[in-house]
């Protein structure tokens, strides 16, 4: 048994973390706030590195334990580390936007090489193969999960908490299932982050990053579409679980688009990011952020994969209360100075 691999894997995060906040205070890799900030004391970024780390050097054990199928380790590695070294640098410089995007478009393309594209997907009894135009809607939603991870990882803690509450709620799920097959990846990354989320914890010691934060949503993607490919029911798992940050951030885009503004720039107008002003601190959003998980998200995706329920009307509803939580904080709208 390798159970006990994961607590060392934890601990080793959480190591992690502590020598990259002390390079990042010796190198003065400070996030400083400003007019486009949701903090404001000057912390140190980059910390997301530790959760990188951690989880790539765990595949190959796992590969080499047969705990998981080397397709899977190939496509976790390539695509996280290409991710996590752009953010990185765009961490420490600037990369252009253009370049940015073609290297998660790589990103995304090296997961559909080794994980064969987009599963069919059961909608009303109905099973849709898509073919090609799957593994064009699957270069899109990976592309669009590493980007809305970043533009979600505003406050102290709420990517992480995110990442935890998602990976472990799709353990049990897959525990429930039968898929023991498909455990390692999520529980991996759920003590990978635990580790770092010990220093982000509102108040953060150490900000995720770029690296992290991309890291984590094409990670979560690829998981989900590895899911997808054991069972239609577990990809629409994998969506119901991802439904504060999908929501939020899709919600945000949308009423940005059409205001006409640059998507692609700085901005508070998140819906979480209201809720933290409006309350005066990070903690009370990055916990009800879990709580939703836990006590909304859940229960729905245990309808789907045990009971039957179709996979897309879970996702409506699951959804549907989580776009008006979204608009009655205010997500997407112009930001009041």
């Amino acid at each position: 048994m390798l159970w006990w691999f994961l607590p060392v894997l934890a601990v080793v995060s959480l190591g992690l973390t502590w020598m990259l906040r002390r390079y990042a205070l010796a190198s003065s890799l400070i996030d400083v706030p400003n007019a486009r900030s949701s903090h404001t004391v000057p912390t140190p970024r980059g910390g997301g590195v530790a959760i990188v780390l951690s989880f790539l050097a765990a595949l190959p054990v796992l590969g080499l334990m047969d705990r998981m199928p080397w397709e899977g380790v190939w496509a976790f590695l390539g695509a996280g580390a290409l991710v996590a070294v752009l953010g990185f640098l765009d961490d420490h410089g600037h990369i252009a936007a253009r370049w940015r995007l073609l290297g998660h478009f790589t990103a995304a393309f090296w997961v559909l090489f080794w994980l064969g594209g987009l599963a069919p997907v059961s909608i009303f009894g109905f099973i849709l193969e898509l073919g090609p135009l799957g593994y064009a809607l699957a270069a899109l939603y990976l592309v669009w999960m590493l980007n809305l991870y970043n533009f979600m990882d505003g406050i102290d803690g709420i990517a992480s908490v995110e990442a935890v509450c998602v990976c472990l709620s799709i353990a049990l799920l897959y525990s429930i299932g039968g898929a023991f097959d498909l455990l390692w990846g999520p529980m991996l990354l759920a003590f990978s982050v635990l580790g770092f989320l010990y220093w982000n914890f509102p108040p953060a010691k150490i900000f995720m990053g770029d690296a992290g934060s991309g890291f984590l949503g094409i990670t979560l993607a690829a998981l989900s579409l590895q899911g997808g490919w054991s069972s239609s029911v577990y990809f629409w798992a994998w969506l119901i679980l991802l439904g504060v940050f999908i929501v939020d951030a899709t919600v945000t885009l949308v009423r940005r688009l059409i205001r006409g503004e640059k998507v692609y720039e700085a901005h508070r107008s998140h819906g979480y990011q209201f809720a933290s002003r409006r309350y005066g601190r990070h903690l009370p959003v990055t916990l009800v952020t879990g709580l939703i998980n836990v006590v909304w998200l859940l229960p729905i995706a245990y309808l789907v994969v045990k009971t039957g329920l179709d996979g897309l009307t879970g996702v409506l509803i699951a959804y549907v209360p989580l776009v008006l939580l979204a608009l009655k904080f205010r997500a997407g709208e112009a930001e009041v100075r």
